[in-house]
Protein backbone atom coordinates (compact mmCIF):
# COMPACT_ATOMS: atom_id res chain seq x y z
CA UNK A 1 0.00 0.00 0.00
CA UNK A 2 1.40 3.13 -1.13
CA UNK A 3 1.47 6.48 1.11
CA UNK A 4 -1.28 8.27 -0.10
CA UNK A 5 -3.48 4.88 0.41
CA UNK A 6 -2.38 4.91 3.68
CA UNK A 7 -3.53 8.22 4.58
CA UNK A 8 -6.95 7.12 2.75
CA UNK A 9 -7.48 4.09 4.45
CA UNK A 10 -7.02 5.64 8.02
CA UNK A 11 -9.61 8.42 7.44
CA UNK A 12 -13.66 8.23 9.21
CA UNK A 13 -15.14 10.68 8.38
CA UNK A 14 -19.00 10.52 10.32
CA UNK A 15 -22.26 13.09 11.01
CA UNK A 16 -24.00 12.81 14.62
CA UNK A 17 -27.28 12.36 14.51
CA UNK A 18 -29.85 13.07 17.27
CA UNK A 19 -33.61 14.09 17.67
CA UNK A 20 -33.13 17.94 19.80
CA UNK A 21 -32.03 17.17 23.23
CA UNK A 22 -31.24 13.67 23.19
CA UNK A 23 -27.69 14.54 24.16
CA UNK A 24 -25.87 14.85 20.50
CA UNK A 25 -23.84 18.05 21.19
CA UNK A 26 -22.45 16.34 24.57
CA UNK A 27 -21.28 13.08 23.16
CA UNK A 28 -19.39 15.35 20.52
CA UNK A 29 -17.71 17.16 23.32
CA UNK A 30 -16.96 13.53 25.48
CA UNK A 31 -15.25 12.03 21.70
CA UNK A 32 -13.34 15.12 21.24
CA UNK A 33 -12.48 15.05 24.62
CA UNK A 34 -11.38 10.75 24.54
CA UNK A 35 -9.99 11.94 21.41
CA UNK A 36 -7.43 14.79 23.01
CA UNK A 37 -8.70 17.53 20.65
CA UNK A 38 -10.17 19.72 23.57
CA UNK A 39 -8.97 19.26 27.49
CA UNK A 40 -12.08 20.42 29.33
CA UNK A 41 -15.36 19.54 27.86
CA UNK A 42 -17.86 22.77 27.99
CA UNK A 43 -21.77 22.59 28.62
CA UNK A 44 -24.28 22.69 26.23
CA UNK A 45 -26.34 25.10 28.23
CA UNK A 46 -24.19 26.91 30.30
CA UNK A 47 -23.67 29.72 32.73
CA UNK A 48 -21.70 32.88 31.94
CA UNK A 49 -18.69 31.31 34.12
CA UNK A 50 -18.72 27.95 32.62
CA UNK A 51 -17.00 26.96 29.03
CA UNK A 52 -19.11 26.77 26.09
CA UNK A 53 -19.12 23.68 23.98
CA UNK A 54 -17.09 23.49 20.82
CA UNK A 55 -19.28 22.69 18.66
CA UNK A 56 -22.14 24.91 19.42
CA UNK A 57 -20.06 28.08 18.35
CA UNK A 58 -22.64 30.77 17.30
CA UNK A 59 -24.22 33.13 19.84
CA UNK A 60 -27.46 32.21 19.10
CA UNK A 61 -26.41 28.73 19.66
CA UNK A 62 -25.02 29.07 23.17
CA UNK A 63 -27.71 31.16 24.51
CA UNK A 64 -30.92 28.98 23.28
CA UNK A 65 -28.39 25.27 23.74
CA UNK A 66 -29.03 23.97 20.19
CA UNK A 67 -27.10 23.19 17.48
CA UNK A 68 -28.88 25.64 14.35
CA UNK A 69 -25.43 24.98 11.88
CA UNK A 70 -23.57 22.00 11.08
CA UNK A 71 -19.60 22.01 12.76
CA UNK A 72 -17.09 20.64 11.77
CA UNK A 73 -14.05 19.36 14.20
CA UNK A 74 -11.33 16.98 13.39
CA UNK A 75 -9.03 15.05 15.32
CA UNK A 76 -6.60 12.37 15.57
CA UNK A 77 -7.14 8.87 17.77
CA UNK A 78 -5.30 5.55 18.01
CA UNK A 79 -3.70 6.26 14.65
CA UNK A 80 -6.77 7.17 13.11
CA UNK A 81 -7.76 10.98 11.09
CA UNK A 82 -11.56 11.11 12.29
CA UNK A 83 -13.59 14.15 10.69
CA UNK A 84 -16.46 14.43 13.19
CA UNK A 85 -19.51 16.90 11.96
CA UNK A 86 -21.90 17.32 14.71
CA UNK A 87 -25.24 18.28 12.89
CA UNK A 88 -28.53 20.40 14.01
CA UNK A 89 -31.25 18.05 15.26
CA UNK A 90 -33.76 20.36 15.29
CA UNK A 91 -36.38 19.56 12.81
CA UNK A 92 -36.12 23.58 11.63
CA UNK A 93 -32.58 23.01 10.57
CA UNK A 94 -33.63 19.45 8.21
CA UNK A 95 -31.59 20.81 5.17
CA UNK A 96 -28.75 21.29 6.97
CA UNK A 97 -28.23 18.02 8.16
CA UNK A 98 -29.56 16.13 5.11
CA UNK A 99 -26.38 18.63 3.11
CA UNK A 100 -24.04 16.67 5.30
CA UNK A 101 -25.35 13.44 5.50
CA UNK A 102 -24.62 13.36 1.71
CA UNK A 103 -20.71 13.65 2.28
CA UNK A 104 -20.00 11.13 5.32
CA UNK A 105 -19.13 7.54 5.31
CA UNK A 106 -20.93 6.66 8.13
CA UNK A 107 -23.70 7.80 11.16
CA UNK A 108 -23.33 8.23 15.39
CA UNK A 109 -27.51 8.56 16.32
CA UNK A 110 -27.86 9.21 19.78
CA UNK A 111 -31.47 8.43 21.51
CA UNK A 112 -32.34 9.17 24.88
CA UNK A 113 -33.18 6.52 26.84
CA UNK A 114 -35.62 8.10 28.69
CA UNK A 115 -37.56 9.46 26.17
CA UNK A 116 -36.65 6.15 23.61
CA UNK A 117 -36.96 6.70 19.40
CA UNK A 118 -38.76 10.26 18.66
CA UNK A 119 -39.76 11.81 15.83
CA UNK A 120 -36.06 13.47 14.25
CA UNK A 121 -34.85 9.89 15.23
CA UNK A 122 -36.91 8.24 12.57
CA UNK A 123 -36.37 10.78 10.24
CA UNK A 124 -32.88 10.59 9.94
CA UNK A 125 -32.65 7.02 10.15
CA UNK A 126 -34.75 6.75 7.38
CA UNK A 127 -32.18 9.27 5.42
CA UNK A 128 -29.65 7.21 6.32
CA UNK A 129 -31.15 3.83 5.50
CA UNK A 130 -32.22 5.29 2.13
CA UNK A 131 -28.38 6.08 1.06
CA UNK A 132 -27.55 3.07 2.84
CA UNK A 133 -25.28 4.76 5.42
CA UNK A 134 -23.92 2.85 8.51
CA UNK A 135 -24.91 3.68 11.49
CA UNK A 136 -23.48 3.08 15.52
CA UNK A 137 -25.84 3.78 18.09
CA UNK A 138 -25.41 5.21 21.57
CA UNK A 139 -28.44 5.15 23.98
CA UNK A 140 -27.57 8.27 26.17
CA UNK A 141 -28.57 9.24 29.97
CA UNK A 142 -28.66 5.55 31.70
CA UNK A 143 -27.96 7.35 34.88
CA UNK A 144 -31.51 8.68 34.95
CA UNK A 145 -35.08 6.67 35.17
CA UNK A 146 -35.50 6.12 31.58
CA UNK A 147 -36.89 2.83 29.99
CA UNK A 148 -35.87 -0.83 29.82
CA UNK A 149 -32.64 -1.28 28.29
CA UNK A 150 -34.78 -4.48 26.14
CA UNK A 151 -37.44 -2.11 25.41
CA UNK A 152 -35.44 0.24 23.73
CA UNK A 153 -33.70 -2.59 21.61
CA UNK A 154 -37.27 -3.59 20.37
CA UNK A 155 -38.37 0.16 19.89
CA UNK A 156 -35.14 0.67 17.74
CA UNK A 157 -36.06 -2.36 15.28
CA UNK A 158 -39.48 -1.85 14.98
CA UNK A 159 -39.54 1.90 14.38
CA UNK A 160 -36.41 2.57 12.48
CA UNK A 161 -36.36 -0.87 10.86
CA UNK A 162 -33.07 -2.11 11.50
CA UNK A 163 -31.45 -4.68 13.21
CA UNK A 164 -29.82 -4.29 16.41
CA UNK A 165 -26.69 -5.78 17.87
CA UNK A 166 -25.93 -4.60 21.82
CA UNK A 167 -22.31 -4.16 22.26
CA UNK A 168 -22.34 -3.37 25.73
CA UNK A 169 -25.05 -3.52 28.56
CA UNK A 170 -25.97 -1.42 31.23
CA UNK A 171 -25.55 -2.45 34.86
CA UNK A 172 -28.83 -1.03 36.55
CA UNK A 173 -29.80 2.08 35.76
CA UNK A 174 -30.85 5.67 37.44
CA UNK A 175 -30.01 5.78 40.49
CA UNK A 176 -28.85 1.61 40.90
CA UNK A 177 -26.37 2.61 37.46
CA UNK A 178 -23.06 0.99 38.13
CA UNK A 179 -21.57 0.88 35.16
CA UNK A 180 -21.76 -1.28 31.41
CA UNK A 181 -20.35 -4.21 30.70
CA UNK A 182 -18.54 -4.67 27.20
CA UNK A 183 -19.60 -7.52 25.64
CA UNK A 184 -17.31 -6.13 22.59
CA UNK A 185 -14.10 -6.59 24.59
CA UNK A 186 -15.46 -8.77 27.93
CA UNK A 187 -14.77 -6.01 30.25
CA UNK A 188 -16.75 -4.67 33.00
CA UNK A 189 -16.41 -0.51 32.89
CA UNK A 190 -17.94 0.65 36.49
CA UNK A 191 -19.57 4.07 36.84
CA UNK A 192 -17.66 7.30 37.79
CA UNK A 193 -19.43 10.14 37.58
CA UNK A 194 -17.41 13.18 35.65
CA UNK A 195 -14.31 10.99 35.61
CA UNK A 196 -12.29 10.29 32.57
CA UNK A 197 -12.90 6.40 33.02
CA UNK A 198 -9.16 5.58 33.22
CA UNK A 199 -7.74 2.03 33.67
CA UNK A 200 -8.98 1.86 37.31
CA UNK A 201 -12.44 2.25 36.30
CA UNK A 202 -12.46 -0.49 34.03
CA UNK A 203 -11.94 -4.53 34.85
CA UNK A 204 -11.46 -7.49 32.89
CA UNK A 205 -14.46 -9.69 33.34
CA UNK A 206 -14.18 -12.83 30.70
CA UNK A 207 -16.30 -15.03 32.31
CA UNK A 208 -19.43 -13.78 33.97
CA UNK A 209 -19.51 -16.61 36.49
CA UNK A 210 -16.24 -14.68 37.86
CA UNK A 211 -17.18 -13.86 41.59
CA UNK A 212 -15.44 -10.73 41.21
CA UNK A 213 -18.44 -9.29 39.23
CA UNK A 214 -20.56 -9.64 42.69
CA UNK A 215 -18.16 -7.89 44.41
CA UNK A 216 -17.56 -5.11 42.24
CA UNK A 217 -21.62 -4.25 41.66
CA UNK A 218 -23.36 -6.56 44.34
CA UNK A 219 -25.02 -9.68 43.83
CA UNK A 220 -28.41 -8.72 42.62
CA UNK A 221 -26.81 -6.63 39.66
CA UNK A 222 -24.43 -9.56 38.76
CA UNK A 223 -27.26 -11.82 38.84
CA UNK A 224 -29.68 -9.69 36.49
CA UNK A 225 -26.41 -8.88 34.18
CA UNK A 226 -25.94 -12.79 33.35
CA UNK A 227 -29.71 -13.09 32.88
CA UNK A 228 -29.57 -10.46 30.12
CA UNK A 229 -27.03 -11.25 28.58
CA UNK A 230 -27.61 -14.83 28.61
CA UNK A 231 -31.02 -13.51 26.72
CA UNK A 232 -29.11 -10.73 24.60
CA UNK A 233 -27.31 -14.24 22.76
CA UNK A 234 -30.44 -16.12 22.55
CA UNK A 235 -32.22 -13.19 20.93
CA UNK A 236 -29.94 -10.40 18.86
CA UNK A 237 -27.55 -11.83 16.27
CA UNK A 238 -24.15 -11.99 16.61
CA UNK A 239 -22.25 -8.42 15.00
CA UNK A 240 -21.67 -8.80 11.27
CA UNK A 241 -19.43 -5.80 9.68
CA UNK A 242 -20.64 -6.29 5.95
CA UNK A 243 -24.54 -6.09 7.42
CA UNK A 244 -23.48 -2.80 9.37
CA UNK A 245 -21.43 -1.35 6.83
CA UNK A 246 -24.43 -2.46 4.29
CA UNK A 247 -26.77 -0.28 6.67
CA UNK A 248 -28.84 -2.87 8.06
CA UNK A 249 -27.67 -3.91 11.47
CA UNK A 250 -26.34 -1.35 14.04
CA UNK A 251 -24.59 -1.57 16.94
CA UNK A 252 -25.63 -0.36 19.60
CA UNK A 253 -23.77 1.12 22.70
CA UNK A 254 -24.92 2.25 26.56
CA UNK A 255 -23.93 4.84 28.92
CA UNK A 256 -23.69 8.69 30.21
CA UNK A 257 -21.94 11.43 27.85
CA UNK A 258 -22.65 13.95 30.38
CA UNK A 259 -20.65 11.69 32.73
CA UNK A 260 -17.90 10.89 30.05
CA UNK A 261 -19.34 7.14 30.67
CA UNK A 262 -19.68 4.70 27.39
CA UNK A 263 -18.07 7.33 25.45
CA UNK A 264 -14.61 5.72 25.31
CA UNK A 265 -15.93 2.18 24.62
CA UNK A 266 -17.79 3.59 21.72
CA UNK A 267 -15.20 5.58 20.14
CA UNK A 268 -12.82 2.57 20.16
CA UNK A 269 -15.40 0.06 18.24
CA UNK A 270 -15.90 3.24 15.92
CA UNK A 271 -12.60 3.56 15.24
CA UNK A 272 -12.13 -0.57 14.64
CA UNK A 273 -15.14 -1.16 12.78
CA UNK A 274 -16.43 2.26 10.65
CA UNK A 275 -16.00 2.70 7.25
CA UNK A 276 -13.17 4.26 5.73
CA UNK A 277 -13.71 7.10 2.52
CA UNK A 278 -16.32 5.34 0.38
CA UNK A 279 -17.12 6.19 -3.83
CA UNK A 280 -18.86 9.37 -4.02
CA UNK A 281 -22.10 9.19 -6.33
CA UNK A 282 -22.49 11.28 -9.41
CA UNK A 283 -24.71 11.62 -11.63
CA UNK A 284 -25.68 9.17 -14.20
CA UNK A 285 -25.49 6.24 -11.80
CA UNK A 286 -21.69 6.33 -11.89
CA UNK A 287 -19.34 6.81 -8.76
CA UNK A 288 -15.82 8.81 -8.15
CA UNK A 289 -13.70 6.49 -6.46
CA UNK A 290 -11.69 8.05 -3.06
CA UNK A 291 -8.26 5.75 -4.57
CA UNK A 292 -8.79 7.87 -8.22
CA UNK A 293 -5.99 9.27 -9.04
CA UNK A 294 -7.04 12.57 -10.06
CA UNK A 295 -8.41 15.31 -6.84
CA UNK A 296 -12.34 15.62 -6.67
CA UNK A 297 -14.29 17.55 -4.56
CA UNK A 298 -18.00 18.83 -3.40
CA UNK A 299 -19.00 22.07 -1.94
CA UNK A 300 -21.48 20.72 0.43
CA UNK A 301 -21.92 23.89 2.73
CA UNK A 302 -21.11 27.94 2.20
CA UNK A 303 -21.22 29.90 5.87
CA UNK A 304 -20.80 33.75 5.65
CA UNK A 305 -18.68 35.90 8.59
CA UNK A 306 -17.56 32.24 10.23
CA UNK A 307 -15.33 34.49 11.98
CA UNK A 308 -17.15 37.86 12.50
CA UNK A 309 -14.07 39.85 12.89
CA UNK A 310 -12.87 39.44 9.50
CA UNK A 311 -16.76 39.00 7.79
CA UNK A 312 -15.29 35.86 5.81
CA UNK A 313 -16.73 33.65 4.00
CA UNK A 314 -15.65 29.74 3.72
CA UNK A 315 -17.35 26.89 1.00
CA UNK A 316 -16.75 23.52 3.21
CA UNK A 317 -15.40 20.84 0.80
CA UNK A 318 -15.94 17.27 1.06
CA UNK A 319 -12.02 16.11 -0.56
CA UNK A 320 -13.77 12.99 -2.67
CA UNK A 321 -11.07 11.47 -4.33
CA UNK A 322 -6.91 12.35 -4.95
CA UNK A 323 -4.89 14.79 -3.35
CA UNK A 324 -5.86 18.04 -2.79
CA UNK A 325 -3.17 20.51 -2.48
CA UNK A 326 -2.68 24.28 -1.64
CA UNK A 327 -1.93 26.74 -4.27
CA UNK A 328 -2.50 24.40 -6.92
CA UNK A 329 -4.57 25.56 -9.84
CA UNK A 330 -8.25 23.83 -9.91
CA UNK A 331 -10.89 24.20 -11.71
CA UNK A 332 -14.74 24.79 -10.92
CA UNK A 333 -17.30 22.89 -12.99
CA UNK A 334 -20.10 24.91 -12.59
CA UNK A 335 -18.28 28.24 -14.03
CA UNK A 336 -15.64 26.17 -16.09
CA UNK A 337 -13.03 28.63 -14.42
CA UNK A 338 -9.69 27.84 -12.66
CA UNK A 339 -9.04 28.82 -9.19
CA UNK A 340 -6.69 28.06 -6.38
CA UNK A 341 -6.71 28.56 -3.06
CA UNK A 342 -3.62 30.05 -0.62
CA UNK A 343 -4.81 29.38 3.05
CA UNK A 344 -7.15 26.04 2.48
CA UNK A 345 -8.38 25.36 5.94
CA UNK A 346 -8.82 22.51 8.34
CA UNK A 347 -11.77 22.54 11.12
CA UNK A 348 -12.11 22.75 14.96
CA UNK A 349 -15.76 24.30 14.49
CA UNK A 350 -15.12 28.05 14.41
CA UNK A 351 -11.21 27.93 14.64
CA UNK A 352 -9.10 26.45 11.73
CA UNK A 353 -5.57 25.85 10.80
CA UNK A 354 -4.01 26.47 7.66
CA UNK A 355 -3.21 23.33 5.90
CA UNK A 356 -0.63 22.15 2.90
CA UNK A 357 -2.90 18.65 1.89
CA UNK A 358 -6.29 17.15 2.38
CA UNK A 359 -7.35 13.37 1.81
CA UNK A 360 -10.31 11.82 0.21
CA UNK A 361 -12.79 11.90 3.66
CA UNK A 362 -11.63 15.46 4.78
CA UNK A 363 -13.93 18.12 5.32
CA UNK A 364 -11.71 21.84 4.17
CA UNK A 365 -12.73 25.14 4.28
CA UNK A 366 -11.75 27.47 1.01
CA UNK A 367 -12.12 31.07 1.35
CA UNK A 368 -14.75 31.95 -1.04
CA UNK A 369 -15.53 35.50 -2.71
CA UNK A 370 -19.08 34.55 -3.95
CA UNK A 371 -18.04 31.86 -6.84
CA UNK A 372 -18.98 28.59 -5.26
CA UNK A 373 -22.65 27.52 -4.55
CA UNK A 374 -24.06 24.39 -2.67
CA UNK A 375 -23.51 21.01 -4.91
CA UNK A 376 -20.27 22.58 -6.80
CA UNK A 377 -18.07 19.83 -8.02
CA UNK A 378 -14.54 21.01 -7.86
CA UNK A 379 -12.04 18.65 -9.94
CA UNK A 380 -8.69 18.71 -11.72
CA UNK A 381 -10.09 19.40 -15.48
CA UNK A 382 -12.71 16.66 -15.64
CA UNK A 383 -16.25 17.26 -16.13
CA UNK A 384 -17.74 15.85 -12.94
CA UNK A 385 -21.07 15.99 -11.44
CA UNK A 386 -22.15 15.08 -8.11
CA UNK A 387 -25.78 13.89 -7.38
CA UNK A 388 -27.41 17.00 -6.20
CA UNK A 389 -28.43 18.12 -2.72
CA UNK A 390 -31.94 19.71 -3.23
CA UNK A 391 -33.65 22.61 -1.64
CA UNK A 392 -36.95 21.30 -0.26
CA UNK A 393 -40.43 23.20 -0.78
CA UNK A 394 -40.59 25.68 1.57
CA UNK A 395 -43.70 25.45 3.97
CA UNK A 396 -43.85 28.98 6.00
CA UNK A 397 -43.48 32.15 3.88
CA UNK A 398 -43.46 35.72 5.25
CA UNK A 399 -42.96 38.94 3.02
CA UNK A 400 -39.55 40.68 4.02
CA UNK A 401 -39.95 44.18 5.03
CA UNK A 402 -36.89 46.62 5.37
CA UNK A 403 -37.01 48.74 8.39
CA UNK A 404 -33.83 51.22 7.16
CA UNK A 405 -34.18 52.22 3.63
CA UNK A 406 -30.39 53.57 4.18
CA UNK A 407 -29.20 50.06 4.50
CA UNK A 408 -31.13 48.49 1.72
CA UNK A 409 -27.51 47.52 0.35
CA UNK A 410 -26.82 45.50 3.75
CA UNK A 411 -30.07 43.64 3.62
CA UNK A 412 -29.95 42.41 0.21
CA UNK A 413 -26.41 41.35 0.74
CA UNK A 414 -27.24 39.56 3.57
CA UNK A 415 -30.04 38.52 2.23
CA UNK A 416 -28.21 36.95 -1.44
CA UNK A 417 -25.68 35.18 1.17
CA UNK A 418 -27.72 33.90 4.09
CA UNK A 419 -29.77 32.27 0.88
CA UNK A 420 -26.74 31.07 -0.77
CA UNK A 421 -25.69 29.48 2.77
CA UNK A 422 -29.06 27.57 2.97
CA UNK A 423 -30.16 29.24 5.58
CA UNK A 424 -33.41 30.14 4.04
CA UNK A 425 -34.69 30.40 0.75
CA UNK A 426 -35.79 33.89 -1.11
CA UNK A 427 -38.45 34.16 -3.89
CA UNK A 428 -38.90 37.16 -5.70
CA UNK A 429 -42.86 37.82 -7.14
CA UNK A 430 -43.32 37.75 -10.75
CA UNK A 431 -45.63 40.62 -10.84
CA UNK A 432 -43.50 42.80 -8.71
CA UNK A 433 -40.05 43.30 -6.90
CA UNK A 434 -41.62 41.72 -3.57
CA UNK A 435 -39.26 39.65 -1.95
CA UNK A 436 -40.73 36.50 -0.18
CA UNK A 437 -38.55 34.39 2.51
CA UNK A 438 -39.59 30.67 2.53
CA UNK A 439 -38.64 28.27 5.39
CA UNK A 440 -39.41 25.06 7.04
CA UNK A 441 -39.75 25.89 10.58
CA UNK A 442 -40.26 28.73 12.42
CA UNK A 443 -36.87 29.45 14.45
CA UNK A 444 -35.01 29.75 10.66
CA UNK A 445 -36.57 33.54 10.87
CA UNK A 446 -35.29 34.08 14.54
CA UNK A 447 -31.80 32.87 13.00
CA UNK A 448 -32.66 34.75 9.97
CA UNK A 449 -32.94 38.26 11.93
CA UNK A 450 -30.27 37.98 14.20
CA UNK A 451 -27.74 37.23 12.01
CA UNK A 452 -28.76 40.30 9.54
CA UNK A 453 -28.71 42.43 12.43
CA UNK A 454 -25.75 41.21 14.10
CA UNK A 455 -23.61 40.09 10.95
CA UNK A 456 -25.07 43.16 8.68
CA UNK A 457 -26.53 45.46 10.61
CA UNK A 458 -29.60 45.26 8.62
CA UNK A 459 -32.75 45.49 10.15
CA UNK A 460 -36.31 44.02 8.79
CA UNK A 461 -39.79 42.69 9.85
CA UNK A 462 -41.36 39.96 8.22
CA UNK A 463 -45.21 40.32 7.62
CA UNK A 464 -47.44 36.77 7.30
CA UNK A 465 -48.28 35.50 3.91
CA UNK A 466 -51.83 33.05 2.60
CA UNK A 467 -49.00 30.42 1.66
CA UNK A 468 -48.00 27.27 3.31
CA UNK A 469 -47.28 25.31 0.31
CA UNK A 470 -44.60 25.59 -2.91
CA UNK A 471 -43.19 23.85 -5.52
CA UNK A 472 -41.06 24.21 -8.71
CA UNK A 473 -42.60 24.35 -11.93
CA UNK A 474 -41.17 22.95 -15.37
CA UNK A 475 -42.46 22.82 -18.54
CA UNK A 476 -40.58 22.11 -22.12
CA UNK A 477 -42.74 23.81 -24.26
CA UNK A 478 -42.31 27.36 -24.07
CA UNK A 479 -45.92 28.20 -25.49
CA UNK A 480 -47.30 26.24 -23.08
CA UNK A 481 -45.57 27.81 -19.87
CA UNK A 482 -46.14 31.07 -21.05
CA UNK A 483 -49.81 30.34 -21.35
CA UNK A 484 -49.44 29.16 -17.78
CA UNK A 485 -47.68 31.66 -16.29
CA UNK A 486 -50.35 34.31 -18.24
CA UNK A 487 -53.11 32.48 -16.02
CA UNK A 488 -51.18 32.40 -12.91
CA UNK A 489 -48.82 35.34 -12.52
CA UNK A 490 -50.11 36.28 -9.21
CA UNK A 491 -49.25 33.10 -7.28
CA UNK A 492 -45.63 32.73 -9.31
CA UNK A 493 -41.80 33.96 -8.52
CA UNK A 494 -38.60 32.68 -8.96
CA UNK A 495 -36.04 30.90 -6.74
CA UNK A 496 -32.86 32.38 -6.47
CA UNK A 497 -31.40 30.67 -9.59
CA UNK A 498 -34.35 32.14 -11.53
CA UNK A 499 -36.08 28.86 -11.48
CA UNK A 500 -40.23 29.49 -11.23
CA UNK A 501 -41.99 28.42 -8.46
CA UNK A 502 -45.76 27.90 -7.67
CA UNK A 503 -47.12 29.18 -3.99
CA UNK A 504 -50.11 28.02 -2.70
CA UNK A 505 -52.67 28.03 0.63
CA UNK A 506 -51.71 24.33 0.71
CA UNK A 507 -50.64 20.86 -0.61
CA UNK A 508 -54.42 20.14 -2.20
CA UNK A 509 -54.79 23.31 -4.10
CA UNK A 510 -51.04 22.42 -6.10
CA UNK A 511 -52.36 18.65 -6.99
CA UNK A 512 -55.78 20.18 -8.16
CA UNK A 513 -54.54 22.98 -10.08
CA UNK A 514 -51.91 20.79 -12.02
CA UNK A 515 -54.31 18.45 -12.49
CA UNK A 516 -56.41 20.74 -14.33
CA UNK A 517 -53.05 22.37 -15.75
CA UNK A 518 -51.71 19.38 -18.70
CA UNK A 519 -48.45 19.09 -19.24
CA UNK A 520 -47.17 21.25 -16.86
CA UNK A 521 -44.74 19.66 -13.99
CA UNK A 522 -44.00 19.84 -10.94
CA UNK A 523 -41.35 18.85 -8.39
CA UNK A 524 -41.19 18.84 -4.71
CA UNK A 525 -37.64 19.47 -4.34
CA UNK A 526 -35.21 21.86 -6.36
CA UNK A 527 -33.28 18.71 -7.72
CA UNK A 528 -35.53 18.15 -10.69
CA UNK A 529 -33.07 19.03 -13.43
CA UNK A 530 -30.83 16.37 -12.34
Amino acid sequence: MNPIQKEIERRLTFAIISHPDAGKTTITEKLLLFGGAIHTAGAVKSKKNTRKTVSDFMQMEQERGISISTSVMGFEYRGRKINLLDTPGHEDFSEDTYRTLTVVDSALMVIDSVKGVEDRTRKLCEICRMRKTPIITFMNKLDREGRDPMELLDQVEEELGITVCPMSWPVGQGREFRGVYSLYEKRLILFDPHGRQDAESSVEITDLKDPTLDAKVGKSLAEKLREDVALLKEVYPPFDRQSYLDGIQTPVFFGSALNNFGVRELLDCFVDIAPPPLPRPLEGGSYVSPFAEKFSGLIFKIHANLDPRHRDRIAFMRVCSGVFERNKTYFHVRSGKTFKTANPTAFMAQDRSIIDEAYPGDIIGIHDTGTFKIGDAITEGEILRFTGIPSFAPQIFKIVVNLDPLKSKQLEKGLDQLTEEGVVQVFTRLNSSQRLVGVVGQLQFDVLQFRLETEYKAQCRFEPTEYTSACWVHCGDKARLDEFIRRHESKLCRDREGRLVFLARNRWTIERTFQEEKGIQYYFTSDYES
